[in-house]
């Protein structure tokens, strides 16, 4: 359908799981794709490889989101090398899960800032190219946990929670120059992340999940590409669950 065709997308994060799906659901429907990874290795290249199978334009940036400076600089970079940035994807995330007692001051600053004070810089740097072109669409990945706390999980689940905040205040500031923002909520998804658990563990959440298992990385994607498209033209400052129902 060509959803996307003459826009470029900027994805953190995006070497693998969620953020590798979305770059080629946007790259399928004809989205130049720039996205950053902390640095350039095998993952790297093959995704690089299977964007540019699709025919469309694809260049990797190497640097720390959590770094003000760093992707400030790979904005600019990105605007130079495109000419233009028409979506952002807030996709940087870690987890260092621990009890809050047991939880150390670097565990809580890590998650903090990889996956919150990332969507800050990255929102804050490409705002101004997206003001100039009086449009652009900002979208953050959440977690049902930011909505819901989960036990074991404080500094995630308040990074995830402050990516929600930030997503609802960025849409009222910027919604009248034509800037959409919009959060999506995954739930139990099938990532890197979720393989490191037991088998009971898995079993354990997809009893909780409605639809009974957990949900794949091209799934959330299909969020994504609804919240970047034409399709969501009047969608902003909402939070989007994809989580077969664990949050309903």
């Amino acid at each position: 359908m060509n959803l996307l065709e003459n826009k470029t997308a900027l994805i953190t994060g995006a070497a693998r799981g969620i953020g590798r799906a979305i770059a080629l659901k946007y790259a399928s429907e004809g989205c130049d794709i720039a996205f950053t990874d902390l640095v350039f290795n095998d993952q790297v290249e093959q995704t690089c490889a299977d964007i540019e199978a699709y025919g469309v334009r694809v260049q990797f940036y190497a640097g720390n989101a959590a770094d003000f400076e760093s992707a400030h600089e790979t904005v600019q970079q990105v605007k130079q090398d495109f000419g233009r940035i028409d979506i952002l994807v807030n996709n940087a995330g870690i987890t260092k899960d621990g009890l809050l007692l047991r939880m150390s001051e670097q565990q809580w600053d890590a998650v903090i800032n990889v996956n919150l004070k990332s969507a800050f810089n990255f929102t804050h740097a490409c705002a101004p190219v997206m003001m100039s072109q009086r449009a652009g669409s900002i979208i953050s990945l959440s977690s049902v946990v930011g909505v819901s706390g989960n036990a074991g999980q404080a500094n995630y689940a308040a990074s995830k929670a402050g990516i929600i905040g930030l997503t609802k205040s960025v849409a009222k500031e910027l919604g009248s120059r034509g800037i959409r923002a919009n959060a999506i909520a995954p739930g139990f998804i099938l990532t890197d992340m979720t393989a490191a658990l037991s088998e009971d563990q898995r079993k354990q959440w997809e009893q909780m999940i409605p639809l009974r298992r957990g949900g794949t990385p091209e799934e959330v994607a299909k969020v994504a590409l609804f919240l970047a498209s034409d399709l969501s033209s009047y969608v902003s400052g909402q939070v989007i669950h994809c989580c077969g129902g664990m949050n309903c």
